[in-house]
């Protein structure tokens, strides 16, 4: 071995042997590898080389083989470690949530003290109603009437369509929790234009919130309108005579109008869909109506509920009842010819149509309810 060491190393880099060395060097290194066809000269050369060049690591001050070896495994177990610590550092914490929503409503108030923000022709503020008014109403749809949704996959994910749902509740709560609930439940977060009534309009502080939600007049002009920009349009074709009913005619649909909402839909070819909501007749149990008050008010009912005018503000707050909010399957109207809007027989057999699969579907949702409240 000692020969080995001096004679054939000597030779081989008096003769200038340099040049051979890398090969030798992947020799020994394939032979380090685990290779399985080399003999024992190969061994004893790689050995012949090892040992020089461990002298000049050494010499040098470098680190030796066996450690270099082994230093790629330290690394890699290292890197192991920290890797758990760099992904929470990656990880955003509370605080830079906290700091993001802080500095999201400081840019909102930014924009809305300069007015650079943007409304539509109707007065339709998204911004104000995704931030704002959509917050304010989450919790009494979440917590207070714990909607529950079914049938969202009806609506269409774009295009204009037509919502035709049953009113009810002495106070129009119910198109404000089916604007929520098609905001917070549709997969792509779609608004819902609601068609209100002129009343809404005049009164003060609620004609401004009005148009910020992207409610409007409910006329054709308006709803067409609507329909041919792709929106989602939701009309309660029964108005004041479904939502100022008395407790005893609950969940009795009210005639329908004369079927402008289907002369619409047929003239944009868009789809109607039925919505059906159960739990908000009971919100207000209007056992009567002072139509004397009502008049001098300019109402076009004043209630006479349990609580209400007896407790005064008090009596004003709704009953928790238990919603649930049924879109049914679209009805087209794209299949017919452009005449056929005005075709009045054909108006009333599809509001007929309309009507009778929202009257089903609350018997049905009834007959599945098991608690006004729970």
């Amino acid at each position: 071995m000692a020969d080995a060491k001096v004679i054939p190393f000597d030779d081989d880099r008096s003769r200038g042997s340099a040049v051979q060395r890398p090969s030798r060097r992947r020799s020994a290194g394939s032979r380090r590898g685990g290779g399985v066809g080399e003999g024992r000269a190969g061994h004893e050369v790689g050995e012949v080389q090892a040992l020089p060049s461990r002298a000049r690591a050494q010499d040098d001050g470098s680190v030796p083989r066996e450690k270099q070896r082994q230093q790629p495994d330290h690394l890699e177990q290292q890197e192991r470690l920290e890797q758990p610590h760099q992904a929470a550092q990656q990880q955003p914490s509370a605080e830079d949530g906290l700091d993001r929503r802080i500095a999201g409503g400081l840019a909102f108030l930014r924009r809305r003290l300069t007015g650079d923000y943007e409304v539509d022709d109707f007065g339709y503020d998204a911004e104000l109603t995704d931030n704002v008014l959509m917050s304010l109403l989450r919790p009494v749809y979440e917590k207070y009437f714990r909607v529950e949704v079914k049938g969202i996959e009806n609506i269409p994910a774009e295009g204009g369509a037509l919502i035709v749902a049953n009113h009810s509740g002495t106070l129009p709560l119910d198109g404000l929790m089916m604007q929520v609930a098609v905001h917070d439940h549709h997969p792509a977060g779609r608004h819902l234009r609601l068609l209100a009534a002129d009343l809404v309009f005049v009164l003060p502080v609620v004609n401004e919130l009005a148009r910020k939600l992207g409610h409007t007049l409910a006329c054709a002009e308006d709803a067409e309108r609507l329909l041919r920009q792709g929106e989602l349009v939701g009309v309660m074709p029964e108005g004041f005579k479904g939502i100022g009913k008395p407790f005893s005619e609950r969940y009795k649909l009210q005639r329908f109008g004369r079927g402008g909402f289907v002369s619409t839909a047929l003239r944009r070819g868009a789809p109607i869909i039925p919505c059906s909501i159960v739990g908000a007749e009971e919100i207000y149990p209007m056992l009567g109506n002072a139509k004397t008050v009502a008049r001098l008010l300019g109402f076009p009912y004043f209630p006479l509920t349990p609580t209400f005018p007896w407790l005064g503000p008090l009596g004003a707050v709704p009953l928790p009842t238990k919603w649930t909010i049924q879109f049914g399957e679209p009805i087209p109207t794209g299949g017919y010819p452009p005449e056929a809007a005005e075709d009045p027989m054909l108006m009333f057999n599809l509001t007929d149509q309309v009507r009778e699969q929202i009257q089903h579907t609350l018997y049905k949702l009834l007959v599945q309810r098991r608690s006004v409240f729970f």
